[in-house]
């Protein structure tokens, strides 16, 4: 099955299929400390990690596999962070969903309003009736945001991330297609 690609707009941002030349912008995010603390990997150190992921991310959404946003600021199109779904699951209508924004930007509401974006897209575009998210509980921001859209936590799995020397747990939360609030 092929996705349908589309750009989303809502009234502050647009987003749009990540491309090769957003790399600079999603290692200004991989590479901050604080964008990637509750992230399931180390910070970026060099800008060639970030240009061989935007690559893998562009022909994994080719191949259908993945769908990977830029959120970019409607007024000029820059890149402010990305969400994505991934981890399709067609036949049983579900994916995973993940997203990240430049730390300057976050507190804003940029992150719901992208969110949503791309949840009614799956939701309504795509026939999803389930998208699933995996964060770090001491991510207390990540997880009111999951949750003011509609997200439930079931479960927590404990010492599933071994991120540089730090042992992380998981809270994962669901969020069924009625149960969502747009």
């Amino acid at each position: 099955m092929s996705l349908p690609q589309k750009t989303l707009e809502s009234a502050r941002l647009r987003l749009r299929a990540l491309r090769l030349d957003d790399a600079d912008g999603y290692y200004a995010i991989c590479s901050d400390p604080v964008a990637m603390r509750y992230s399931s990997h180390v910070p970026y150190t060099d800008r060639q990690q970030a240009v061989d992921k935007v690559a893998s991310l562009v022909k994994l959404q080719a191949e259908s596999a993945s769908l990977a946003l830029a959120i970019t600021l409607r007024e000029n199109d820059s890149y402010v962070g990305n969400v994505s779904l991934f981890s399709m699951d067609m036949k049983n209508f579900r994916c995973e969903v993940g997203y990240a924004l430049l730390p300057s930007l976050q507190g804003k509401g940029y992150a719901a309003e992208a969110l949503r974006l791309a949840l009614a897209y799956a939701f309504d575009d795509l026939g999803l009736q389930r998208i699933e998210a995996d964060i770090d509980p001491r991510n207390t921001a990540s997880c009111k945001l999951v949750e003011r859209v509609g997200f439930k936590q079931e479960g927590l799995l404990r010492s599933r991330w071994h991120v540089a020397s730090e042992v992380c747990d998981t809270a994962f939360y669901g969020l069924l297609k009625d149960e969502f609030i747009r």
